[in-house]
């Protein structure tokens, strides 16, 4: 097991600030586009149905 955990390559104190960011990031913009086509679909639904909700 020791051999083993050797091996192993642990990240920078950096690196793992840098990851947690990009993913963070990452997450918003995944968000964003999300909520993007949730509102564009819901609109063509809505149109295409004749319902409007105020």
């Amino acid at each position: 097991m020791r051999t083993e955990v050797s091996k192993v390559t642990w990240p920078t104190r950096r690196e793992t600030v840098v990851t947690t960011i990009m993913v963070v990031i990452m997450s918003i913009i995944a968000a964003l586009f999300f909520l993007g086509v949730d509102w564009v679909l819901g609109t063509v639904v809505q149109l295409i149905l004749g319902i409007r909700f105020y």
